[in-house]
């Protein structure tokens, strides 16, 4: 019996060493929880509690509970927070470079999206995130870029004038200036009820945010473009990274990488769910190709050209 008791006692004290050098970290999205994004966050913090034992404890914090983008950047930077999964957005305003996967049809679908996501120019532009203060880890994207209006649309000119929910990267804004239209930035969880009381007349965004979001409720047309990629960069605040065991990134690069290259192959396959579900609403549904869009897509891409010479490199990449 007493060595019973010592035994237990032993596993008793090293369990609550365990528990007392568990690290807990956080990651912050402006998806909401329905999304691929954050549903993603939340199995690779599943996966990196199985997978180490307890050791490591992911929280997820979706839509923007923890700020907006520019905030939990400056969080990262700090090391007041520890991951997040960002749009390009706010690393594109401070280096255009990253706005070049925004090329309008550089690609034609999720999957020729995930290739170019793995080759050379990605890779140069998940190491630079060092410059920002961030350890890049992995590239995602959300599905491909669609167009929600308010009222009828059916051709590129029904869309001068018109006040267009964007991101605010340089090249989004400028694709969309360039079509005649007002791009309009604003936070994705103001963008419902923007677009109800008519704050927008429209928005660039996918098919599984225009469903999960019941943006259709007040929406005239949906077009059915594919007319951009829009990616996702997963990084760690590069303070907390440095002070984390080379086991524990090991862990976390091989585990997010391999769920968020997972949540991109499933992009094709959720794409084409959602624009069914569409299609079985009352909102007519258009689909329409590059020449939708004009002469404005050449003249953006001989613009962008010179100014992110980068752009270049991509597209011999995705030409492959």
């Amino acid at each position: 019996m007493k060595f019973t008791s010592i035994a237990g006692a032993v596993v008793a004290l090293c369990l609550g060493t365990m528990t007392a050098t568990a690290e807990q970290y956080r990651i912050g999205l402006i998806t909401p929880p329905p999304h691929e994004w954050t549903k993603t966050a939340t199995t690779i913090g599943e996966r990196l509690k199985t997978e180490s034992d307890g050791r490591i404890d992911l929280l997820t914090f979706p839509s923007g509970q923890l700020g907006n983008e520019a905030q939990m950047l400056q969080q990262l930077q700090t090391g007041a927070l520890d991951f997040a999964f960002l749009t390009l957005g706010e690393l594109a305003n401070r280096d255009e470079s990253y706005g070049i996967f925004l090329a309008p049809y550089i690609v034609d679908g999720p999957q020729a999206a995930r290739d170019l996501l793995k080759g050379e120019v990605a890779g140069k532009l998940l190491a630079g995130t060092s410059k920002f203060g961030l350890q890049g880890i992995a590239w995602g994207m959300a599905g491909m870029r669609e167009i929600v209006m308010k009222g009828k649309t059916e051709t590129v000119a029904d869309l001068k004038g018109k006040k267009i929910r964007t991101v605010p990267f340089a090249q989004e804004l400028d694709f969309w200036t360039r079509l005649g239209a007002a791009p309009t930035p604003m936070p994705l969880p103001a963008l419902y009820d923007a677009f109800a009381n008519g704050q927008v007349d429209g928005m660039q965004i996918d098919f599984e945010g225009t469903w999960n979001s019941k943006y259709y409720d007040q929406a005239g047309t949906i077009i059915d473009s594919n007319h951009m990629m829009f990616p996702m960069i997963a990084v760690a605040s590069a303070r907390k990274w440095q002070t984390m065991s080379e086991e524990d990134r090991a862990l976390i690069t091989k585990v997010m990488g391999e769920e968020i290259d997972a949540m991109v192959g499933r992009y094709a396959d959720i794409d084409a769910k959602y624009l069914a579900d569409l299609k079985g609403t009352s909102v007519p549904v258009i689909t329409v190709d590059r020449s939708f869009f004009g002469p404005a897509i050449e003249a953006w891409y001989e613009d962008w050209r010179k100014r992110t010479p980068l752009l270049i490199e991509l597209e011999a990449e995705a030409a492959k």
